[in-house]
């Protein structure tokens, strides 16, 4: 499912874009708040620009200046804080309280989850006859929403996470049966810089936990074996995050 197509390079769009709609107008009013290093932040921007909200993100110091500046080209306001997510995240909702701007999550929230599940309405749709989806699994929303769709429209299919080894945070508490996190230090040595979540959000967990068949790792040489043929063979940019499901495959 080739998301790296999607306007701001990611699912992310799709998440955010079903929680901003269905604020009410006194929530608008407010404006939203999110905290991200890039693909969320970029999503929850364009959504408030499509909606005619006031967004601002709080972004890390250290973010890819890439994503920085397409966050601010869709028209957020950009505070840069904390060197890593959780401290962003900590002054985003530290924002929300002070001003009443409407805090966005990136994947803890029903309409989030539920936004990012229509990539599985669609795979329902394209591949009725599909029998395994392998999906990301950072906090747990993208994979929570997709095993939702999948579950319920194809219940013969199997749906299974992918981790990269060196950020196994789920993967483990999968087997444990319980959220395990993993600390900034080990979830910081994969080159899948979007899936360094320390841990599943309290919502994909109850989803996840009912819904999906498996959890499984990928090396780094896998991950990056696997950017590099989607490079060259299939001529889809993708980030080293979205790759691990074909390095799965």
């Amino acid at each position: 499912k080739a998301e790296s197509l999607q306007r701001t390079g990611s699912y992310k769009i799709r998440g955010a874009y079903n929680r901003l709609s269905q604020l009410t107008d006194e929530e608008r009013a407010h404006g939203v708040v999110a905290a991200s290093a890039g693909n969320h932040a970029q999503g929850v921007a364009l959504a408030a620009r499509e909606l005619g909200i006031a967004a601002t993100i709080f972004m890390p110091l250290g973010v890819a200046l890439p994503k920085l500046q397409a966050t601010r080209n869709y028209g957020a306001e950009v505070v840069l804080h904390g060197h890593v997510v959780d401290e962003t995240l900590r002054a985003a909702a530290d924002f929300a309280e002070r001003t009443g701007a409407i805090l966005i999550p990136p994947f803890d929230h029903p309409d989030v989850i539920s936004g990012q599940g229509t990539i599985g309405l669609e795979i329902a749709q394209d591949l009725p006859d599909v029998d395994v989806v392998l999906v990301p699994v950072s906090g747990g929303g993208l994979i929570s929403g997709v095993a939702a769709a999948i579950t319920a429209l194809l219940p013969r299919a199997v749906v299974i996470g992918v981790e990269p080894e060196l950020a196994g945070d789920a993967a483990e508490s999968f087997r444990a049966g319980r959220r395990i996190p993993w600390t900034p230090a080990q979830t910081a040595r994969t080159m899948a810089d979007g899936l360094r979540t320390f841990t599943v959000g309290e919502l994909p967990w109850a989803n996840i936990s009912r819904q999906v068949h498996d959890i499984v790792t990928v090396t780094e040489d896998e991950i990056a074996d696997a950017t590099r043929r989607l490079l060259l063979q299939a001529r889809l940019v993708a980030e080293p995050s979205g790759a691990v499901a074909t390095a799965a495959f």
